[in-house]
C-alpha cells in the first residue's frame, strides 16, 4: 500500500445518522457493563453508548447510530479510527511477533530513529529513548525516576491544574485534589505553582506570566521556600484536562532559563498534546522551547494500541541495565502502528491541516462567543481546542457545558469536556476530520451552544 487513502475517504458517509441514542442494543451492553464491570468506569455515564465500529472521523455505535467523533479517544487517534495504511502494518506485524521486552527488532529502532526526526528543538540528533507501559502515567514515572537519579534531588515541582496520570508519582504531580485524595500520602516534597491561566485568573496574559515564573524561581531560589533539594520541573507545555490552558510565548521560556539557572531538567508532559494534536509534532515547536525530557503516550501507539515513551537528552542517559525496566516496553505492534501515524501524517501535510481547520474551528467559535457572554474564550493550538462557559456573574458553567454535551451526543457529535469545574468544552477531533465534517459537527455545536444559554 502506499501512504493510505486521502482523508475524505477514510469516513463513514452517513454521519451523522442518530436515531434513539441510546439504543437497545446499547442499553443492554451498558446494563451488562453496570452488573459486572468496574465501578470506576467513567466515560458512559456521560456519553451512554456501546461502540461497534469506528472509521476517520467518525464512529458507530451497536444501534447503527454514526457519530462525528471529536475526541478520538481522547486524543489517541490522530489518524483516525481504523487508518488502512495503519492497520494494514499491524495486521502484518501480528502474524510475526507482538512482544519482545527491550530486545531490538526492526519497528523498535526505526520508530526510534522517527522520533528523533521530529524530536523538538535540539532534542533532534541528542537523545535516548526509553519505552514504557502502556500508558501515559508509565512514561511520567520514568522521568520521575530519570530526574531523580541525574540530579540526587527528591523535590518535585508541577502547576495547578496539571494533570499526569493515575499512578502513585504521576497522581502527585497532578493537581487535582479529590482525583488523589484517597490514596495519600503521595510523594513528599511536590509543590504546586501557578500555570499562567489569565482568563480564569482576572489577568491579563502577561501579568499571569510574570506572577507564575516568579512564584516558580521562588520556589527554586528562596532559601525559605520549603523545597530542599529540588530534581525536576514539570509541565503540560498546554494544560488538557486542565482546561485546554494556552499559555503565551514567555512562559515555558521563563521555566527553561530557571531550569538552566538552577541545574535542574526541564519536562514537559506532550502524552496529550503531542503527535502533531497542535498543528507540530509537538506543542514545544510552538515556542522555540527545548525540554530536557519530554513524555509520550496516547497518539503514539498509532491506531489505538498502547505504548508509551520518554525521550532525554543524552547526557542525561546514566542508567545502568535495568535501572528502570518494566514488561510492556515491547509492544511491537503498537511500534509499528507509531511509525506508520507519523508516515501517514507526513505524506498527508496533517500538520498543516491541523492548523488551518483549528483555525477555522476557532473562528466559528469566537463569532459565537461575539454575540454570546456566556461563551467566554476560545483557545488552542490546532486541533487542541477549548472553549470555556461561564455565567452571568463569570463563575464557572459546568451545568451548561453538561447540557452541550449531551445535545451535541443526541444529534450525532461527541464532544468531551474539561477544566476544574467542567466548564470547557474540550475538541480532541482526529486530525483526519474533513472541512466538510467540521463543520456539520461545529453547525451541531453551534445550535447545542444556543439551545443550553437560551440565545
Amino acid at each position: 500500500m502506499s501512504t493510505g487513502p486521502p482523508i475524505d475517504e477514510l469516513h463513514f458517509a452517513d454521519a451523522p445518522s442518530v436515531d434513539t441514542v441510546p439504543g437497545p442494543r446499547s442499553r443492554t451492553l451498558l446494563e451488562k457493563q453496570r452488573e459486572i464491570d468496574s465501578s470506576a468506569v467513567a466515560y458512559p455515564n456521560d456519553i451512554p453508548l456501546a461502540f461497534e465500529a469506528g472509521k476517520g472521523a467518525t464512529i458507530r455505535d451497536v444501534d447503527g447510530n454514526t457519530f462525528i467523533d471529536m475526541f478520538a479517544g481522547i486524543g489517541v487517534l490522530n489518524v483516525g479510527h481504523a487508518n488502512p495504511y495503519v492497520v494494514e502494518a499491524i495486521h502484518e506485524q501480528m502474524d510475526k511477533l507482538v512482544h519482545t521486552v527491550d530486545f531490538p527488532t526492526d519497528a523498535r529502532l526505526e520508530l526510534i530513529e522517527k522520533l528523533d526526526e521530529i524530536a523538538p528543538g535540539s532534542l533532534a540528533g541528542d537523545n535516548r529513548v526509553v519505552f514504557g507501559g502502556p500508558t501515559g502515567s508509565d512514561a511520567i514515572e520514568a522521568s520521575i525516576k530519570l530526574a531523580k537519579f541525574n540530579t540526587g534531588g527528591d523535590g518535585l515541582i508541577a502547576f495547578r491544574g496539571g494533570y499526569h496520570g493515575p499512578t502513585s508519582g504521576a497522581m502527585s504531580l497532578s493537581s487535582n485534589r479529590k482525583f488523589k485524595g484517597h490514596y495519600t500520602p503521595l510523594l513528599p516534597d511536590v509543590v504546586h505553582a501557578p500555570y499562567p491561566y489569565a482568563f480564569a485568573q482576572g489577568k491579563t496574559p502577561d501579568e499571569a506570566t510574570k506572577d507564575a515564573l516568579e512564584e516558580v524561581r521562588a520556589i527554586v531560589e528562596d532559601p525559605y521556600s520549603g523545597l530542599a533539594n529540588p530534581a525536576g520541573i514539570f509541565v503540560e507545555p498546554i494544560q488538557g484536562e486542565g482546561g485546554v490552558v494556552v499559555p503565551q510565548k514567555g512562559f515555558l521560556e521563563g521555566l527553561r532559563d530557571i531550569a538552566d539557572d538552577n541545574g535542574l531538567p526541564l519536562i514537559f508532559d506532550e502524552i496529550q498534546s503531542g503527535i502533531g494534536r497542535t498543528g507540530e509534532w509537538f506543542a514545544a515547536d510552538h515556542y522555540d522551547v527545548t525540554p530536557d525530557v519530554m513524555t509520550m503516550a496516547k497518539a503514539l501507539g498509532g491506531n489505538g494500541l498502547p505504548l508509551s515513551a520518554t525521550m532525554y537528552r543524552e547526557e542525561l542517559d546514566t542508567w545502568g541495565p535495568g535501572d528502570h525496566a518494566g514488561t510492556y516496553r515491547g509492544h511491537v505492534t503498537a511500534m509499528v502502528g507509531g511509525i506508520r501515524a507519523i508516515e501517514y501524517i507526513q505524506a498527508h501535510d496533517l500538520l498543516a491541516h491541523a492548523r488551518e481547520l483549528g483555525e477555522h474551528i476557532r473562528g466559528r467559535l469566537e463569532a459565537v462567543a461575539d454575540t454570546n457572554p456566556m461563551l467566554g474564550e476560545v483557545r488552542g493550538k490546532g486541533l487542541f481546542i477549548g472553549a470555556e462557559f461561564v455565567t452571568e456573574d463569570g463563575t464557572p458553567a459546568g451545568e451548561t457545558v453538561e447540557a452541550i454535551q449531551q445535545y451535541c451526543y443526541e444529534h450525532g457529535v461527541l464532544v468531551w469536556t474539561a477544566g476544574r469545574y467542567g466548564s470547557i468544552v474540550r475538541l480532541l477531533p482526529p486530525l483526519v476530520l474533513t472541512r466538510e465534517l467540521a463543520d456539520i459537527a461545529l453547525d451541531v455545536l453551534v445550535d447545542a451552544i444556543e439551545a443550553a444559554t437560551d440565545q
